[in-house]
């Protein structure tokens, strides 16, 4: 796979960073690492299909409201696209694009036969009346339907889209098909075609990778301290499980909507997750003066970056850990583990890494929603539902010999736990479209 990288340039000096330019850097140190040839270098490097659609939408005071739907199907060499929709008014084609790539990189690190895509509506949920939803989930299927499939394309939830989302998009798909094709959408409600486990599975799936990298830097997880970013799905059971495993968790941020800021909720002793969840709505906001009641620290929502603790769980969207703020991170903290898509910016990252610290990527962390949608695409199609507890020891396997492959890679090459994770997921990829022909 050796020949000219020529059209693969790093971003120019000065040029603004994004979640796309990111992505696309990590790709390219990868492809040249490998020795990609150009050709492969650059199928890989781009989406083969973007789908962009103006969807239509009856709002409960009669008029109509137009929204912009998106989906980025970026490779299906080694199965059928899967990514999930999300739900954000700032949502944009570049973000899509990585996170796209991202979840092909992903599924392929995790040993899944699917390749990456990822959709997005832009709206925020938060100010649309449950009919508008529904009206918005079954529009954007009609769009895009003619483009999915359980042999084709699996949406899943994402950043604001839930299992209701999921299951009218469902409906109204198997209403255009006139066919029960449950494998067609995952991450619905259990007994209605969900998965049971699929709710935890990503957050379960980032304690089990960190456990591991826990074990790897001589770290007991009774007694380790943690703070997190985020206090939606992932973070959340994330934060469940870790106290489980007797973690104690200082510190958890949360997204105000009415305020459009964030704040950091800490307790030294330790946050109560269920507690916490309890003055929650459906999408993480906490309730700050009942916070404040139960004894948590109402900090701004920056705080989370400076705990005094071991490990640093970044859990809402991407681009937050920068340049800017990475210092602040405290001495104490051995470990990083992204449960957010693209959190933390490469030359953030290498400042991370260079004092020490192991950071564990994206594309390996929170890979367990993307292997329990797998799961569930399995059991749609075969109509078979297996316990829960099945399901979770699945996604824990399966992200235990994910880490420890890229660890071992990384021990190998010497290179930080990303650079290997890409030097695998891209180098699958690259063989699956070298033996189909593409290249």
């Amino acid at each position: 796979m050796n020949g000219s990288l020529s059209t693969l340039e790093p971003p120019a000096a000065g040029a603004a960073r994004t979640p796309l330019s990111e992505a696309l850097e990590q790709f390219d140190r990868a492809a040249r690492a490998l020795g990609l040839d150009a050709g492969t270098a650059g199928l890989l490097r781009s989406p083969l299909r973007e789908l962009r659609v103006s969807v239509p939408v009856r709002m409960d005071d009669g008029t109509t409201a137009v929204f912009e739907g998106l989906r980025v199907q970026h490779n299906d060499a080694r199965g059928p696209f899967k990514g999930g929709i999300r739900f954000h008014p700032s949502a944009d084609a570049g973000d899509v694009r990585a996170l796209a790539m991202l979840m092909t990189w992903k599924c392929a690190i995790a040993g899944l036969p699917l390749g990456g895509a990822k959709g997005a509506i832009v709206c925020d949920p938060r100010r649309l009346s449950l009919g508008e939803q529904e009206r918005l989930c079954r529009g954007w299927i009609r769009q895009m339907a003619r483009n999915l499939g359980p042999a084709v394309d699996v949406p899943a939830p994402d950043v604001m889209s839930s299992a209701q989302h999921m299951l009218w998009m469902l409906d109204e798909y198997e209403t255009m098909v006139g066919a029960r094709v449950p494998a067609s959408i995952t991450g619905k409600p259990v007994g209605i075609g969900g998965s049971p486990g699929r709710a935890e599975a990503t957050g379960y799936g980032v304690v089990a990778v960190l456990l591991e990298a826990l074990g790897r830097l001589g770290l007991d997880p009774r007694g380790a301290t943690a703070s997190i970013q985020g206090f939606g799905n992932v973070a959340q059971h994330a934060a469940r499980r870790l106290a489980g495993f007797g973690a104690t968790v200082v510190a958890v941020s949360s997204w105000d909507a009415e305020d459009r800021q964030a704040y950091t909720f800490r307790k030294p002793s330790g946050v109560d997750p269920e507690q916490l969840s309890a003055i929650a709505n459906r999408f993480g906001t906490i309730d700050r003066r009942a916070a404040a009641d139960l004894g948590y620290e109402v900090l701004p929502g920056s705080a989370w970056i400076e705990q005094e603790v071991d490990v640093l769980v970044p859990a809402a969207l991407e681009g937050q850990i920068t340049l800017g703020n990475a210092p602040r991170i405290h001495g104490r903290v051995r470990l990083v583990v992204e449960a957010a898509n693209g959190p933390t910016a490469a030359d953030a990252g290498r400042l991370i890494e260079d004092r020490g610290v192991l950071l564990v990527p994206d594309i390996v962390a929170n890979a367990g929603g993307v292997a329990c949608s797998y799961f569930e695409q399995v059991q749609g199609q075969s109509n078979f539902y297996w316990e829960r507890q099945d399901v979770l020891r699945r996604v824990d396997a399966l992200m235990t010999a994910a880490f420890a492959d890229v660890h071992e890679r990384a021990s190998r090459d010497r290179v930080p736990l990303r650079d290997a994770a890409y030097l695998i997921a891209v180098e699958r990829v690259a063989r699956a479209c070298r033996e189909r022909g593409w290249v």
